[in-house]
């Protein structure tokens, strides 16, 4: 039985809520981890799901104001489900009908959840979170206090004196160029075009996607002011960087920017150089795909920023060319040289995801037909549309999806084929929620409890979004709202995945070498999460899959950041914020912001 309670009711169990409350409090930090929910919160017509995961004696839960003096919904849990990936049994507590906002705890036995909230605009703040959380990383210039408060820091690495590595010496360029700018990537001290420019194209994807609502979002860093949306101007920053990465006289990129000696410096005590090396064809193709969605991203800003899309561009053109020339080199480490020091992220020389995702971008902005042969003669093998990190494939399917209607009718096949694909696998997902014990789309497969997991499940709920943006089937949209839950709690681990607080039980200790000096995490960041199969001896509460999370910095596996990890959760989470009204998720008001498509 589900139902919201009435007035007499709730005084009769507010009685023996207090009642129960001194058992509770002994012990609440057990109790409350028996008890899987997001505890960010939910919107007020949206689901609204939590996971008891250990036994119970009464099927009855309820839902109790957050100071515990009103009772306002009663519920009955679910059967009993076995996860497929740990020794997790699952029962279901549903209270989706109960739709009024406020401040809620769930309650079972004597057992009480994290509070949780129900509201519109839910996700204000973290929406606000995981995009600021660029600037903790922003390269050469300091953290203003104004802006960062605690986490405040003096610059790291001018950029002013950059060396090129022998490796990748031209008598044109010389020795030594300047490159300040650019996010550190993973929370340590250098910057990769590969991880760089995956990350800035999904930015500029959210921004596509939802124009008018970034448009707005203001996240208080330095530029918020300036007549160019905080989301751009946080874009803007790590361009300008990526366009010291290409050498000039020939167009060819450099892979990566790091330290010369180590990434283990003080944040503040280093004045060692940087070095750039190698250039890659992966770093070209990933710099062209960038540079040509900038370019036609920042068309739009011709008067705050004069010539920067023609630059862009020209960058990508000479990106490109650079590229059809040196079609196969590698960027690797074979230990060779001891101050090569570096890995190369994605070391395969299989780079037709590389280039189907250049092609796309160029043709997206420029209409030339010569980029979509590229596309077409890419398009034979399904088989690489992997949501792992660093595969890339899939960011070409959304842009020509995105600009499905203004392309040539010449596309129309290859089109209707990305359709079909993409389709596929959101449908494959949501057909498989009701046998996963949380109920998410995330954890239907071993596989997505590898390194990133996290990155994963916010990969699937960007499909998955895309899926709705070319269907107009919300179906799709409340799928992804799944693993948005599962992202902020309702998981095995209990823990919402992003630092700063979101929920009482986060990430403390993330691996994330820019925290020296800092008494708690930057907030904002989506650490690594759960990652089955690797050194799983080092952990000491479970070697399950789904449970494999240590919240300590000595676990990289688990609790490493990294930008391009973030930007998915950037894209999830605002984009599930610009769509919760004409979704109804939320009560329409007349404040309420319109969102293009």
């Amino acid at each position: 039985m589900n139902r919201e309670i009435g007035s007499s009711e709730r005084e009769k169990l507010s009685i023996l809520l207090i009642l129960g409350l001194t058992c509770f409090f002994a012990s609440a930090q057990r109790q409350c981890d028996d008890i899987k929910l997001n505890q960010v919160g939910y919107y007020p017509n949206s689901s609204k799901l939590a996971f008891i995961t250990s036994s119970v004696r009464s099927d009855d839960f309820y839902i109790v104001s957050a100071d515990g003096t009103d009772t306002v919904y009663q519920g009955t849990l679910g059967n009993k489900r076995k996860s497929a990936y740990s020794s997790t049994v699952t029962r279901v507590a549903d209270f989706s009908l109960f739709t009024a906002s406020g401040n809620y705890v769930l309650r079972i036995d004597d057992r009480q959840s994290f509070p949780f909230e129900i509201r519109s605009d839910v996700y204000t703040d973290l929406g606000k979170a995981v995009l600021k959380s660029f600037y903790y990383q922003r390269s050469s210039i300091p953290i203003e206090e104004k802006y960062a408060g605690k986490w405040s820091r003096n610059a790291k690495h001018s950029g002013d004196e950059v060396l090129v590595h022998p490796s990748s010496y031209s008598d044109d360029r010389g020795s030594v160029i300047s490159s300040p700018g650019g996010w550190y990537n993973k929370g340590d001290l250098d910057k990769c075009v590969v991880t760089n420019g995956v990350t800035t194209s999904t930015l500029l994807s959210a921004y596509e996607d939802f124009t008018n609502y970034f448009d707005t979002l203001n996240t208080d860093i330095p530029e918020s002011h300036d007549n160019i949306p905080d989301l751009l101007n946080e874009i803007l920053f790590n361009v300008r960087w990526m366009f010291t990465m290409q050498d000039p006289f020939d167009g060819g990129v450099y892979h990566r920017c790091v330290n010369m000696k180590s990434n283990d410096a003080t944040l503040n005590g280093s004045t060692e150089k940087a070095e750039v090396y190698k250039k890659s064809t992966r770093a070209a193709l990933d710099f062209a795909a960038v540079m040509a969605q900038a370019g036609r991203v920042f068309k739009k800003m011709k008067w705050p920023l004069p010539g920067l899309s023609d630059s862009c561009l020209r960058a990508s053109a000479n990106a490109w060319f650079w590229a059809l020339k040196y079609p196969n080199v590698p960027y690797n480490d074979n230990g060779s040289d001891k101050n090569y020091r570096s890995v190369a992220y994605t070391n395969s020389e299989q780079l037709n995801d590389e280039w189907i995702w250049a092609a796309t971008e160029m043709f997206a902005t420029s209409k030339n037909q010569m980029y979509f042969d590229v596309v077409a003669q890419n398009m034979d093998d399904s088989s690489g549309l992997s949501l792992l990190p660093g595969n890339v494939k899939m960011l070409a399917y959304y842009t020509m999806l995105r600009y499905q209607d203004i392309l040539p009718a010449y596309t129309r096949e290859v089109i209707n084929l990305m359709r079909r694909r993409v389709l596929k696998i959101a449908d494959e997902y949501i057909a498989h929620i009701a046998s996963n014990a949380f109920l998410t789309v995330m954890g239907q497969s071993k596989n997505d409890f590898t390194m990133a997991s996290n990155a994963v499940a916010a990969s699937q709920g960007i499909l998955l979004i895309n899926a709705y943006l070319i269907t107009g089937n919300d179906k799709y949209v409340s799928a992804s709202m799944t693993n948005l839950d599962y992202l902020l709690g309702r998981n095995a681990t209990g823990y919402c995945f992003v630092t700063g607080c979101f929920g009482i039980k986060s990430p403390l200790h993330p691996y994330y070498r820019l925290s020296d000096g800092y008494s708690e995490p930057v907030p904002g960041l989506l650490v690594a999460g759960p990652c089955g199969g690797r050194e799983k001896s080092h952990f000491s509460t479970s070697s399950d899959i789904e449970t494999s999370y240590n919240d300590d910095n000595a676990f990289s596996e688990t609790n490493r950041i990294s930008i391009d990890w973030n930007s998915s959760m950037v894209y999830l989470v605002n984009a599930v914020q610009a769509m919760q009204y004409e979704l109804g998720f939320s009560p329409k008001t007349t404040s309420t912001i319109a969102v293009n498509r």
